[in-house]
C-alpha cells in the first residue's frame, strides 16, 4: 500500500470519528504515521483530504454511481436498487461526522463546494446518475414508462439518507436486510 493510500485510510479513520472541524492534518498524518509535510505532498489541504476520502473511501457507493447507467439490462432492478441502498446507506452514516462539520461552518462549505465543482462532483450527481440508470431501465421496458424517475432517485437516495441518520443518531447499524426491506416496497 502506498503512502497516499496509508493517509487516506488514516484520514477516513479521523475524520468518521472526530468529524473535519475537530481533526488536525497533523493528527491524520500522526494516526498514518508519517510527518504533516508528507501529507501536503499528496492533498493541497484537510478539504481537499476530505473529498478525496469522501470519494475513494465512500463504501463504493462513488464508484457504484459512475458505474450504474451501465448495469441497466443486467439482473433485475429490484436487486440493483437494492444493492444501491446499502452502500449509500453506509456511505452516508459513515459520511455524518463530516457532513456535519462541512455544514457547520460557512467556509468549509463554500471551499468545499468549490473544490467539489473544479472536480465536477456533487451531491446531485447522485440522484442524476441514478435516474440515467433508471431511464435506460425504462427504455428497455422494465420500468413503467410514466414512472417519474427523478422523483424516484430523489426518493430513494433521500430514504437511504434519513435510515442512514437514524442508524448513525441510534448507534445501530442499517444492513442490506432494512435496504432490501426499503427497496421492495418501492412501485417501479
Amino acid at each position: 500500500m502506498g503512502t497516499r493510500d496509508v493517509i487516506l485510510d488514516a484520514a477516513a479513520s479521523v475524520l468518521r470519528t472526530r468529524g473535519l472541524a475537530n481533526s488536525t492534518t497533523k493528527e491524520i498524518a500522526r494516526a498514518a504515521g508519517y510527518s504533516e509535510a508528507t501529507l501536503y505532498k499528496h492533498f493541497r489541504d484537510k478539504i481537499d483530504l476530505m473529498v478525496a476520502v469522501l470519494h475513494e473511501r465512500g463504501q463504493q457507493f462513488i464508484p457504484m454511481l459512475q458505474t450504474l447507467p451501465d448495469r441497466a439490462g443486467t439482473g433485475t432492478v429490484r436487486d440493483t436498487l437494492t444493492e444501491l441502498a446499502a452502500v449509500a446507506i453506509g456511505f452516508y452514516r459513515d459520511g455524518f461526522p463530516m457532513f456535519a462539520s462541512i455544514f457547520s461552518d460557512p467556509a468549509i462549505l463554500n471551499a468545499h463546494r468549490d473544490q467539489l465543482r473544479t472536480q465536477n462532483l456533487g451531491p446531485h450527481r447522485a440522484n442524476d446518475s441514478l435516474a440515467d440508470y433508471l431511464r435506460a431501465e425504462q427504455r428497455l421496458g422494465r420500468i413503467a414508462p410514466d414512472a417519474d424517475l427523478e422523483a424516484i432517485a430523489g426518493l430513494l437516495l433521500g430514504a437511504c439518507f434519513q435510515l442512514a441518520f437514524i442508524s448513525h443518531f441510534s448507534q445501530r447499524r442499517a444492513d442490506l436486510e432494512s435496504a432490501a426491506a426499503f427497496v421492495s416496497q418501492l412501485r417501479l
